[in-house]
């Protein structure tokens, strides 16, 4: 098993009270909360100093989780984001069960499926999706790792993860697709 029980269990507690988290996710460090809770997602614009209405994308565990939070959604999707090397974040049409400040103005919501462990983890038994947006004030650069994040982020989460934060792997923000009628559309390769 690794080790991040104990991060788990923290991240549970903030999570359910409303609060935010600081925590490794399969592309960068995210800023995380609970993405049906409205006054937890507007802490998060508040930190990142963001427009609420700039959308920030939301993890699942699994693909079954993605028909609790999107009406009807094209099952060809889950064969598209299996063709996928890298991590891909959906945009999805007709979000439901979310907090209102999170859907865009058009009803869609970004949905990534996450593989890594402690995410996956985290989601799990959590039971809802989580935030995830970079880890970092609006208009800078995101931070690739955890050494790289600002004070300013840090102090302004109730809870930061100690699992990877010496973590070197340098990763890159999620390509992000646009689903519609079947076809793909590339936003972010």
């Amino acid at each position: 098993m690794l080790n991040f029980d104990n991060d788990i269990e923290q991240c549970l507690q903030v999570l359910r009270a409303g609060g935010l988290i600081l925590y490794p996710t399969d592309t960068v460090w995210g800023i995380g909360c609970d993405a049906t809770n409205a006054d937890a997602v507007e802490k998060v614009y508040q930190l990142k100093k963001r427009p609420d209405e700039k959308a920030m994308i939301i993890l699942l565990s699994d693909e079954r989780e993605v028909l609790q939070y999107v009406a009807a959604p094209d099952l060809q999707v889950f064969d598209y984001l299996e063709q996928q090397s890298k991590p891909t974040t959906v945009i999805y049409e007709g979000a439901i069960g979310l907090a209102d400040n999170l859907v865009a103005a058009d009803g869609s919501i970004a949905i990534r499926i996450c593989k890594e462990e402690f995410c996956r983890h985290l989601i799990k038994r959590f039971r809802k999706p989580i935030v995830s947006t970079s880890a970092n004030i609006s208009g800078q650069p995101p931070a690739k790792l955890f050494a790289d994040i600002s004070e300013e982020i840090k102090s302004g989460v109730d809870y930061i993860v100690q699992y990877r934060q010496a973590d070197t792997t340098v990763s890159a923000p999620s390509a992000i697709v646009k689903w519609e009628n079947g076809d793909v559309v590339v936003i972010r390769p």
